[in-house]
């Protein structure tokens, strides 16, 4: 059974749905808490994937923060050796900075419930053919990065011009949340809500529209996760 690393930044940033594609894919998975102080891995040895969950670390902040550094490395390794890579909001900006692009504070933080849309790319592509060419997704994220070279932008948004994109054939970066759940949102607000409306951010808001939203969002998610996994088992 291939074992996927899962680095983790934050307890309530967890696999979410994506917990369910690994188990449909009989894929077992293994989280490095690194905000427990978990060592990460030196390299790709041994595992079938990648995958780089959301968190408060923000990439330009690398003496704040210096385990990004090594998580860069890891997620090198991880392209060098053609290791299927997931980055979810943080692991995508840490993706797009792997591959050269810098990480910037965006004009607007992009917290709550926005639309999605996908490009023209995004229907020819592995994870999101098929999929609505437009719809609502979950948001948590202050920090945005350009198109990274050589990568193929999938989905765009109002406030955001890169929300997906892929790199080769196995590296993909998603900013948007389509693994979340109604529970992590709630937990979420309740340790953020306080910061939230020092900004104007109205957290209960994001959580009352959760049951709206989300049942369409998760099958989304369910789609892209499952494509993601599928492949991995027996290489």
């Amino acid at each position: 059974m291939a074992k996927i690393w899962v680095l983790q930044h934050h307890p309530v940033e967890n696999l979410g749905r994506i917990a369910e594609a690994l188990e449909e894919a009989a894929l077992a998975w293994q989280y490095v808490r690194i905000f427990d102080g978990a060592a990460i891995p030196a390299d790709m040895k041994g595992a079938g994937g990648l995958i780089v969950m959301g968190g408060p670390e923000s990439v330009y902040q690398l003496d704040r923060y210096p385990y990004l550094r090594d998580e860069m490395r890891l997620m090198e390794n991880a392209l060098r050796d053609n290791k299927p890579i997931l980055g979810i909001c943080l692991g995508a900006q840490l993706l797009a900075a792997v591959l050269g692009e810098t990480v910037k504070r965006g004009e607007r933080r992009e917290i709550g419930w926005y639309s999605v849309r996908l490009t023209e790319a995004a229907h020819q592509d592995r994870l999101m053919r098929g999929l609505p060419v437009e719809f609502m997704a979950a948001h948590w994220h202050s920090d945005v990065f350009d198109l990274p070279k050589g990568a193929v932008a999938l989905a765009s948004s109002e406030r955001t011009a890169v929300q997906a994109f892929r790199f080769g054939d196995k590296a993909y970066g998603l900013l948007f949340h389509a693994e979340i759940t109604e529970d992590r949102i709630a937990k979420l607000v309740s340790e953020f809500g306080e910061d939230l409306k020092r900004v104007g951010i109205d957290g209960d808001a994001y959580l009352a529209r959760a049951p709206e939203y989300l049942p369409a969002l998760g099958q989304i998610g369910n789609t892209i996760f499952t494509r993601w996994a599928g492949p991995i088992q027996g290489t």
